[in-house]
């Protein structure tokens, strides 16, 4: 059994199989997941597990080099954008982060590996984290 902060699976295979570039996908208990992309259904029930919850989990395991976020999270949910950028902040690497709107981030879900969702709420809960790599 593993015993390091993430623990699921099917989480950690793909994660495994990511090269340079490649890019997963977490989302709100709302965002969809295109077509070809595999899903990862974490969602339980309102909230449960939060968005950060598993973010936290994922960066403990993938690298990154850099994080896509919809702009409206911005002013949307602004306390949400702060706890993500301080969740990247505690990284070993720093990585750039990108913003786009809503709908072309949507877009940009069809090239991930996989989609996580989960039971988050809160509008535009979304990332979608960049591979880069270990050397």
């Amino acid at each position: 059994m593993k015993k390091n902060l993430l623990i699921n699976s099917e989480i950690s295979y793909c994660i495994s199989k990511l090269g340079h570039k490649d890019s997963i996908v977490i989302g709100d208990a709302g965002l969809p997941v295109p077509d070809g992309v595999k899903r990862i259904d974490l969602a339980l029930s309102e909230g449960i597990p939060s968005f950060t919850s598993v973010l936290r989990a994922v960066l403990s395991e993938q690298e990154v080099e850099k994080i896509i976020l919809a702009e409206e999270i911005r002013t949307v949910s602004s306390e949400l954008h702060d706890e993500i950028l301080a969740l990247c902040r505690q990284s070993e690497k720093m990585f750039e982060i990108e913003y786009m709107p809503h709908e072309m981030f949507k877009e940009s879900t069809k090239k991930c590996k996989c989609a996580i969702r989960t039971g988050e709420f809160t509008p535009f809960a979304n990332i979608i984290l960049i591979s880069g790599v270990v050397f």
